[in-house]
């Protein structure tokens, strides 16, 4: 892995450790929105711009600023200290499995290299990943083969999922008219 993506890993995992460690609660969603950031930048990087988008709009954006709108609207307990107790147990578990999590991160491959297990001989054809990269122009007439997946092959699926994010935006619009005319 490259320096970029060891940079953006540590800054995920310390934005994540003090989501959980502070205590102020406009701290904690500033915090938590800067690591849903960092995932979106992340995930830009490891070329699924699909998965970045939707986590900077819906980590990053929507989920913060419900938040925020829900401190606004109701009272914010006082805090003098940052960081409270802290559950030494709980940290030492999470702090192993992050450990155990860092070890293994050297030996991930790089993005787009051909060593990959999945670029193997005889891997590759033996999925469906083989077919969708070989017969996307053909099947669809898609120059993009994620493209061709989200709206071709997966449409129905696609179609659901768009509904029911519609659904909690409806949702949370009516929830929102509701408290401000109240």
């Amino acid at each position: 892995m490259s320096a970029i993506a060891y940079t953006l890993t540590v800054f995920i995992l310390l934005a994540a450790i003090f989501t959980a460690l502070f205590r102020d609660v406009l701290s904690a969603i500033v915090v938590f929105g800067s690591y849903s950031l960092g995932m979106a930048i992340l995930y830009t990087y490891l070329l699924a711009p699909d998965v970045a988008m939707t986590e900077a709009a819906i980590g990053a954006g929507v989920t913060t600023i419900l938040l925020l709108l829900t401190i606004a609207r109701t009272t914010r307990p006082p805090t003098d200290r940052v960081f409270e107790r802290v559950n030494v147990p709980a940290v030492v578990v999470v702090g192993a499995f992050v450990l155990v999590l860092l070890t293994l991160l050297p030996d991930m491959y790089a993005v787009g290299t051909e060593d990959a297990p999945i670029w193997g001989e005889g891997v590759l054809a033996e999925t469906p990943s083989l077919y969708y990269l070989q017969e996307t122009y053909a099947d669809t007439g898609a120059q993009n083969a994620v493209s061709a997946v989200l709206a071709s092959y997966r449409g129905f699926d696609t179609f659901g999922e768009a509904v029911v994010v519609f659904a909690a935006g409806l949702a949370v619009l009516l929830v929102l008219k509701r408290e401000v005319f109240t």
